[in-house]
């Protein structure tokens, strides 16, 4: 990522793609319905190119491709020489685990379904129905129920009917079970973080990942009667999360080994920033064409979904923030371990969802909405800490 710091200790971030996120997510809403009404196959010839595992559609590969240079350059930048020293930093490992692990999952649960669920509901059409993809290895007959989804037959392929709340619902839980490993090294350095303890914290999320990502998202989209073995979100977890942290591994020792560590940072790590921005704008484009159908038919979808997500969002930093502060933290310190719970993990999400329920699902529509309330969210946080740093010891 390109920033830079002003004579007056100020960080702002220089590369385009990062400081005006929020409108190139705008432009590719709009590119992405437009595209739907002009080539309306096109999204779905592109999903259809998958690889199919008992008859079923399990992953895109247009659609992995794509996430993998997401997830690619974030993974790339982790020093796992960090992660060992991890231990030394104490409270503030230890709090953003604990918050990212043990309460915004279940916040994020439960302020989504009494949103979407109760009152929302009407809002949303209490018998809208969506369609989404069978369960991984999972063969029901036509009209069979699992779930609360009943099992149809679409072009003569075997799908899931669900209520649309309910997709928009896991949507949200594959949010809350995602924190932030990539756009939170922006928040934290905006807020004048302690950099150094923010890439360990992301490192030590992404590895713990690996292991309760799929045991939570499992739990909870299970709670909720919604149609998902265990087994499609650790495959999910293992194409989306494992295969790009081996391969930043392995391609981090090889490129230091061969050109250097200050040409490993100062040359590689930049030309990285738009190609995981490019690769996430590039998905957008092709969810909302397949979503604009749904968008304009009930516009307000989006304001329905993002409520629950922005309550989740302050609701966790706060929390964070809050517990910083009684711990008696720095504030270098206190900042990026509430910022680390707050944002999400939106590639992952939209990667898990695209992967379990379809590209033309409500719950990959709601994790897209993620990233449109993100960048403006996070900033309003950034600013809040800012003026709030006398909360906390001098260094």
């Amino acid at each position: 990522m390109s920033k830079e710091v002003s004579p007056a200790g100020e960080r702002k971030m220089t590369s385009i793609f990062e400081r005006y996120l929020t409108l190139w997510v705008g432009l590719c809403i709009i590119g992405g319905i437009m595209l739907g009404k002009i080539a309306p196959n096109f999204a779905k010839t592109l999903d259809d190119m998958s690889i199919i595992v008992n008859g079923a559609p399990v992953v895109s590969i247009p659609i992995a491709i794509c996430l993998f240079f997401m997830m690619y350059p974030i993974m790339v930048k982790i020093d796992f020489t960090s992660v060992v020293r991890a231990g030394r930093s104490g409270k503030p490992v230890f709090l953003t685990l604990f918050i990212n692990w043990c309460v915004k999952p279940f916040t994020m649960y439960a302020l989504a379904l009494l949103f979407l669920g109760v009152l929302f509901k009407g809002f949303i059409g209490a018998e809208a129905l969506d369609l989404v993809k069978m369960p991984f290895g999972l063969d029901l007959p036509v009209g069979a129920q699992h779930g609360s989804g009943t099992v149809v037959l679409v072009e003569g392929l075997k799908m899931l009917q669900i209520p649309l709340w309910r997709s928009y619902f896991a949507g949200c839980i594959l949010l809350g079970i995602a924190p932030c490993t990539a756009m939170v090294l922006v928040w934290g350095y905006l807020a004048r973080g302690n950099d150094g303890l923010t890439l360990v914290m992301v490192a030590i999320n992404s590895l713990t990942m690996l292991v309760l990502y799929g045991v939570l998202g499992g739990f909870l989209l299970g709670v909720g009667k919604l149609p998902v073995p265990w087994q499609a979100l650790l495959l999910s977890v293992g194409v989306y999360v494992a295969l790009p942290l081996v391969a930043g591994y392995l391609s981090r020792r090889w490129i230091i080994a061969a050109k250097g560590e200050e040409w490993f940072k100062e040359k590689f790590l930049h030309v990285l920033t738009p190609i995981t921005i490019g690769a996430l704008l590039l998905t957008l484009v092709l969810l909302f064409s397949f979503k604009g159908e749904v968008i304009l038919a009930n516009p307000l979808t989006i304001v329905w979904i993002s409520i629950p997500l922005f309550l989740q969002t302050v609701f966790i930093f706060a929390i964070g923030y809050g517990a910083a502060k009684l711990l008696k933290l720095r504030y270098e310190d206190a900042a990026p371990a509430a910022m680390i719970g707050a944002s999400n993990h939106f590639e992952v999400a939209i990667a898990t969802s695209v992967m379990l329920f379809g590209l033309s699902s409500g719950a990959a529509l709601a994790t897209v909405v993620g990233v449109l309330i993100e960048v403006p969210v996070m900033l309003m946080l950034v600013g809040f800490c800012k003026r709030t740093t006398g909360w906390f010891p001098a260094r």
